[in-house]
C-alpha cells in the first residue's frame, strides 16, 4: 500500500500565513501540519509515501527529502490545479494495488488510520453537529453518497482520508467537470459507491480541519489539551508555572515570569524577565518574549520577538517578526460582537468574539504601534512608529 498525500494547493484562504509557505507547512504545536500526517502514516506501518506538491512545494521536498523516519518519500509536481479528482489521478502511475489518500492540511491523532486500513475501499467519517460546511456521508456502514454542504445538517462528514483500490482511477476518468470547472474526487467516489462497497469508518478521536487562519487557534487549543510534554529548559528562581507547561531544550525562563498552562514553548527561547504567558499559547523555537509583555492564547512562530511592553492576544505572529516596544494588539470589539475579517475580498464572520492579528512572516513594527481586532498583515511588511493599523495590509507594505 502507498500513502498519497495531497499538498499542492495554494491555501489562499490561509493568507497571510501562506505568503511564504505552502499550507501543509503551517505549524500546529510547533510542528508542520504535514509532519503530523507523516508520523501517523508511518505509525500505521506504511513505508511508501508520495506527496503531491505544487505551490511552494520545493519547501516540502527540501524539508523531508526522500527518507523520513525509515519511510521512502517521493514527490509529484502538479503544474495545474484542476480539482481533487485530477490530483488523485496522479497516483495512477504507481503499481500499488491499494492507496491511502489523505488531504495534506488535516490534523488527526496517530491511531486514526488503524481501522480504515483494514478495508479495500473505505472513507473516514467524523461527527459534526454542524455539517453544513462539509461533505455529509449518507449511509450506515456502507457509503451510499457524499452530499456536499447540506444546510442545517448534522452527522458523519468526509474527513478527507480514504482507502481505495486502484480501480478508483477509472471512475475519476469518467467524472465530468463540476460547475466550478474542476474534476471532483467526491463525484468519482459517488459513482464508485453505486457499483462497489465503500465502508464508512467512524473516527471518534481528535480531527481538525484548518480552513481559515483563526481555525489554527481553535486547533491549537484542542491540541494542547491532549499534549504530553516535559520541562527541558532552564527555569530561574521566582518563576511561577501553573498547569501544563512544556519548555524545550536551551530555553531560559527568567525571573519574575508567570506562566499559566497549557503552554508550549520551543527550543532556545528567552522568556522574561517579568513576562506573563496565559493559557493556550504556543511559542516557537528561537523566540523572545521579554520584559512586561503579556501573551494570551496566541501562536508566535519561530524566530519572532515580542521583546518590550507588548500585548498579544488571540493572535498569530508569523516567523521572524519583531514587535517594537509598546506595540499592542486589540482582540475584542468595544461592542463585544463577533469579529469579521476580509478573506479573498469577502467579509467573513469568524464566529469569534476575540481575535487579534493574523501576521505573516518577517513583519516589523515600530514603537507604540496599535493593531485593531481582526487585522491581516502580509509578509515582509514594515510599520512605522505610532501607526494605527486595521483591516487588510498587503504583502510588502510600508506603513507610515
Amino acid at each position: 500500500m502507498r500513502a498519497f498525500i495531497l499538498a499542492a494547493g495554494e491555501g489562499t484562504r490561509m493568507w497571510p500565513l501562506t505568503d511564504t509557505r505552502p499550507k501543509p507547512l503551517i505549524p500546529l504545536g510547533n510542528k508542520p501540519i504535514i509532519e503530523h500526517i507523516l508520523d501517523a502514516v508511518i505509525y500505521a506501518g506504511i513505508r511508501d509515501i508520495t506527496i503531491l506538491i505544487g505551490y511552494e512545494g520545493r519547501q516540502i521536498a527540501d524539508r523531508y527529502g526522500y527518507e523520513y523516519k525509515g519511510a521512502r518519500i517521493d514527490y509529484l509536481y502538479q503544474k495545474e490545479r484542476k480539482g481533487t479528482g485530477d490530483a488523485v489521478l496522479y497516483a495512477e502511475k504507481y503499481k500499488d494495488d491499494k492507496f491511502l489518500i489523505l488531504n495534506g492540511d488535516l490534523y488527526f491523532e496517530k491511531g486514526a488510520l488503524s481501522e480504515i486500513l483494514r478495508y479495500e475501499n473505505a472513507i473516514l467519517g467524523v461527527y459534526r453537529e454542524d455539517a453544513s460546511n462539509y461533505g455529509l456521508l449518507v449511509g450506515e456502514e456502507k457509503l451510499e453518497e457524499i452530499k456536499e454542504k447540506v444546510p442545517e445538517s448534522s452527522g458523519l462528514v468526509n474527513a478527507g482520508i480514504y482507502v481505495f483500490a486502484r480501480e478508483i482511477f477509472e471512475y475519476i476518468k469518467r467524472v465530468k467537470l463540476s460547475p466550478r470547472g474542476e474534476i471532483e474526487f467526491t463525484d468519482a467516489i459517488n459513482m464508485f459507491a453505486k457499483e462497489n462497497d465503500v465502508r464508512i469508518v467512524k473516527y471518534d478521536g481528535l480531527w481538525l480541519d484548518i480552513g481559515m487562519p483563526w481555525h489554527l487557534l481553535d486547533a491549537t487549543k484542542q491540541y494542547l489539551d491532549k499534549l504530553e510534554c516535559d520541562i527541558e529548559g532552564e527555569i530561574e528562581e521566582n518563576v511561577v508555572l501553573k498547569g501544563k507547561v512544556c519548555v524545550g531544550k536551551g530555553t531560559r525562563i527568567m525571573s519574575g515570569t508567570y506562566i499559566e498552562g497549557p503552554v508550549l514553548i520551543g527550543e532556545n527561547c528567552k522568556i522574561g524577565p517579568n513576562a506573563y504567558i496565559r493559557p493556550y499559547t504556543v511559542i516557537g523555537d528561537n523566540c523572545h518574549v521579554g520584559n512586561a509583555c503579556e501573551v494570551k492564547a496566541s501562536i508566535i512562530m519561530n524566530g519572532s520577538k515580542v521583546p518590550h511592553f507588548n500585548y498579544v492576544g488571540d493572535s498569530i505572529i508569523g516567523e521572524n517578526c519583531n514587535l517594537g516596544a509598546g506595540t499592542k494588539i486589540a482582540n475584542l470589539r468595544l461592542d463585544e460582537r463577533n469579529i469579521k475579517v476580509v478573506v479573498k475580498g469577502k467579509i467573513v464572520d469568524t464566529g469569534r468574539r476575540k481575535l487579534g492579528v493574523i501576521m505573516g512572516d518577517y513583519v516589523h513594527t515600530g514603537i507604540n504601534v496599535s493593531i485593531d481586532v481582526g487585522t491581516m498583515i502580509g509578509a515582509y511588511t514594515a510599520i512605522a512608529p505610532g501607526a494605527r493599523i486595521k483591516g487588510v495590509v498587503a504583502t510588502k507594505s510600508r506603513i507610515y
